[in-house]
């Protein structure tokens, strides 16, 4: 495990190719790469259609994953082990939900293994047993199954958050918002326009104005709203 990415995805007698495609892509778009399949149905499954497809962009995690015998070797590295499947009913390790564990483990600096079942049986007892702690995905009591795929996702993404999260990175500039003589000079204009369609009596204005203010502070508006609104003020006065 590099000290880069102290994190392992171990999937344990995987049936379909696409999820272990499916998978790979989870496991990229939060920032992992280190995949392992123990035992998966299709000795191939690394370089299947169904699996590249699906991959969508991660083929590289599939060109670096390892295919094994036994959860023994993929866990060769590991100091925490997470088998994310119900805690055998006569003894095994504690069960949480992820966010509830995960902080406490990322600030533990260990070298994490997060292993799925198969997609029908799920973990084998003897494998549960192998690891420190169980996870359980919080879902309504009466239906709880996830496809493989979606639960490494969640997994993975809950795991990133709370070994710090990427930030988000903002895809249109921060408007450049209206400075309070701005915002007067519309009101004036509104102002004018009001009274020329005789709206506002000019002998009797009441709070009519300053309740507009207070609704254009709490609107935070924009140089751009602002002009889009005198526009409609011009529009006013020339009826």
């Amino acid at each position: 495990m590099s000290t880069a990415d102290p994190t392992r995805f171990v999937l344990v007698g995987t049936s379909h190719p696409g999820n272990v495609g499916a998978a790979a892509r989870a496991m990229k778009v939060m920032g992992f790469s280190d995949l392992v399949l123990v035992a998966p149905r299709h000795a191939d499954v690394l370089v299947q259609e169904d699996t590249v497809a699906l991959a969508s962009g991660a083929a590289d995690i599939l060109v670096r994953a390892r295919v094994v015998a036994t959860l023994s070797e993929a866990l060769e590295g590991v100091t925490h082990a997470c088998a994310t499947a119900m805690t055998p009913r006569d003894f095994g390790p504690r069960t949480h939900a992820p966010r509830a564990l995960f902080p406490e483990l990322a600030a533990g600096r260990q070298r994490v293994g997060f292993v799925f079942g198969s997609e029908r049986y799920g973990l084998s007892n003897e494998d549960v047993y192998r690891c420190h702690s169980c996870l359980s995905i919080p879902t309504p009591a009466d239906y709880g199954s996830l496809n493989l795929a979606q639960a490494v996702q969640l997994i993975a993404y809950d795991w990133r958050q709370a070994l710090g999260g990427y930030p988000v990175t903002p895809r249109t500039p921060d408007p450049a918002l209206a400075d309070a003589a701005a915002v007067q000079g519309l009101l004036d204009h509104w102002q004018r326009a009001l009274v020329h369609i005789g709206h506002l009596d000019p002998a009797a204005p009441k709070k009519l104005l300053p309740r507009v203010n207070q609704l254009l502070n709490r609107a935070q508006l924009t140089e751009e709203e602002v002009h889009l609104l005198r526009g409609i003020a011009t529009s006013m006065l020339k009826r």
